[in-house]
């Protein structure tokens, strides 16, 4: 099968770049190894409770700030409801909880409670690093990754302030914690600064180069905290929907094996399954080991090249920690998401981050409930193939991680009522990064920024985007990756790529909260509406009950998000008859359960009479 191009991953990087340029014309094929796109953003169900992957502290779509999420669907036209929370997150320090406003100031003024004799020194800290961070990235938005930046465009930037871009590139080898010296003496609170540089980026602030992390102290501010309204299932979800409105296919469950190569260019992609794909142009969004690794050919990469990827440093593994709880256990005054610091002197397991994002969004479990989903490092060896062993270990990093959990919320051990965990082996079986390294190599001195993979490689027609890129670790910068990428093949080819405009119209509507389930598909008719609602029940079951000859789950998946061209695709490339999808219906998995199955066929007949 022939394609303009081929993007291997669909996470949101390699969703993003799929989606720009489909809506520019080119036909596109996303392979992806799951059955669900979005890679660590997205969701899956246990009974009615709806759980995030991964991926839910969302950056980036504000008015305001590096809002590459709000661009991308402006430019996409596709509309999508977000919850903004009224708070960034909390980080609990040394026994005192940091509560991060959105204004600057007032954060300021919040840390300055806790470090009283850097107040001053505080202050001017932030007020220099919002100035720099207004000359350099708000004044004149520039969506493109550092090594695809226009050299004119950058020059004409600087000229407007020369000084903040001085100080802005006088950041890049240097580190985080020698832009801190220049402010701060207090031991105490390099200890703080440090634990925001392990969450933002992955690394210390002796390992964070000082340009990251300047932009990453201001920049959620600025920007401010969001939540897909309805659960992360959106932001995938609306990007396929562009890439399936405009003629793409989504490989769903197929796993790319190799990169095939005619006349010394890669020029198609192999699946799993025997199949093979052709494209003159290839975006890979996965991490640089698996690339040269795995899919290149050795005869085609050099030993240097392949050592260079070889070395790079991951960030750590993580385990996550999937929890049902009752809804009394959680303090009212409890922010959605909670940075739990347990060891202030070095990064240990009892750093915990706690996203329970039913605070904001009633849509994820019943009303006398909350989910929370911690994730943190861990230093276990997972490596056993001895499942009883395995099995053993879950349960003890499941036993700890509720205890870290107990000591901020009293009584949470026995609140649970469900809960499960992923390991650094689960995480790499759903999304191929290499030993659970969820953020992909550490985006650290020596191997930051340029020192990583580029958006062009060693061929002009293999293209990269993600976490291994330049722009590195987080959801905003996974997408400008994308979005470079996809700039950079529009270039190319001699096609318009996506630059700001001033008054580019809005498709990014901030609904109130909390977002209930009476709140969904606002602005959709009632019969749509209550079809989506149908759909969405659908567990989106790992192994189905309904049946695993069609993809029924892919179909209510979709329509729930409002993709009905791509849903009714689906179908249509493998349709059954009445008599099966009442059976489909009787097997359901709710139906099992005793309750009422998925209408199926409703949602099936709407698709054959609803003109799309």
């Amino acid at each position: 099968m022939k394609y303009d191009v081929i993007i291997i991953g669909g996470g949101l990087s390699g969703l993003t770049a799929a989606s720009l340029l489909a809506k520019r014309g080119l036909t596109v094929a996303v392979i992806e190894k799951s059955y669900n796109p979005g890679g660590s953003c997205g969701i899956f169900r246990r009974g009615d409770v709806t759980f995030d992957q991964g991926a839910a502290m969302l950056y980036g779509f504000g008015e305001r700030g590096f809002n590459a999420h709000r661009f991308v669907f402006n430019c996409l036209e596709e509309p999508i409801d977000i919850i903004r929370h009224d708070l960034l997150y909390c980080v609990n320090f040394k026994g005192k909880r940091i509560r991060f406003w959105a204004d600057v100031d007032q954060f300021a003024d919040e840390l300055s409670k806790i470090f009283p004799s850097e107040k001053e020194n505080i202050h001017r800290f932030y007020h220099d690093m919002a100035t720099m961070y207004r000359h350099v990235m708000v004044e004149s938005p520039s969506y493109n990754t550092a090594d695809e930046t226009d050299g004119r465009t950058a020059l004409k930037s600087m000229l407007k302030h020369p000084v903040s871009y001085i100080r802005f590139l006088g950041c890049l080898n240097k580190s985080a914690k020698s832009l801190l010296q220049k402010y701060f003496s207090d031991p105490e609170i390099f200890k703080f600064f440090d634990k925001l540089t392990s969450t933002y980026c992955y690394a210390t602030v002796e390992e964070a180069p000082a340009v990251l992390a300047a932009v990453m102290f201001v920049d959620n501010h600025v920007g401010g905290s969001y939540y897909p309204a309805g659960s992360t299932l959106f932001v995938p979800g609306k990007l396929e929907k562009v890439i399936e409105e405009h003629g793409g296919d989504m490989f769903l469950q197929k796993e790319a094996v190799s990169i095939l190569f005619q006349d010394g260019k890669p020029a198609g992609v192999k699946l799993d399954d025997g199949q093979e794909l052709f494209a003159p142009d290839i975006i890979y969004s996965g991490t640089v080991w698996n690339l040269y690794g795995k899919l290149i050919d050795h005869q085609y990469s050099t030993k240097q090249r392949r050592e260079w990827a070889k070395k790079q440093v991951p960030t750590y593994p993580s385990i996550v920690l999937y929890a049902v709880v009752d809804r009394n256990v959680i303090p009212e005054d409890t922010a959605p998401i909670e940075m739990l610091v347990g060891n202030p002197d070095k990064l240990d397991e009892s750093e915990v981050t706690a996203y329970i994002l039913s605070i904001d969004d009633r849509t994820l479990c019943k009303e006398n409930e909350h989910t929370v989903v911690a994730i943190g490092p861990t230093f276990e060896n997972w490596d056993t193939s001895d499942k009883e062993e395995y099995l053993k270990k879950k349960q003890k990093e499941q036993s700890r991680l509720i205890s870290v959990l107990e000591k901020r919320f009293p009584c949470f051990e026995k609140a649970v009522r469900y809960a499960e965990v992923a390991t650094p082996r689960t995480i790499e079986r759903y999304t191929l990064k290499n030993s659970g390294a969820v953020a992909g190599p550490k985006q650290m001195l020596g191997q930051h920024m340029f020192r990583r993979l580029h958006t062009r490689t060693e061929w002009d027609n293999l293209f990269c985007c993600g976490e291994s890129t330049v722009m590195g670790t987080g959801t905003p910068t996974v997408t400008t990756s994308g979005l470079s990428a996809a700039n950079a093949l529009l270039k190319k080819l001699g096609k318009e790529p996506y630059v700001y405009q001033k008054d580019m119209e809005n498709f990014v509507r901030i609904v109130e909260k909390p977002f209930t389930p009476g709140m969904l598909y606002h602005g959709y008719d009632d019969e749509a509406r209550s079809v989506m609602c149908k759909a969405m029940r659908c567990r989106l079951c790992e192994n189905p009950t309904c049946t695993r000859e069609k993809d029924i789950r892919g179909i209510m998946r979709r329509v729930a998000v409002g993709n009905f061209i791509g849903a009714k695709k689906c179908w249509q490339q493998n349709p059954a008859d009445g008599d099966s999808l009442e059976k489909y219906e009787t097997t359901c998995i709710l139906a099992i359960e005793n309750k009422s199955a998925v209408e199926i066929r409703n949602v099936i007949n709407y698709l054959n009479e609803v003109n799309v």
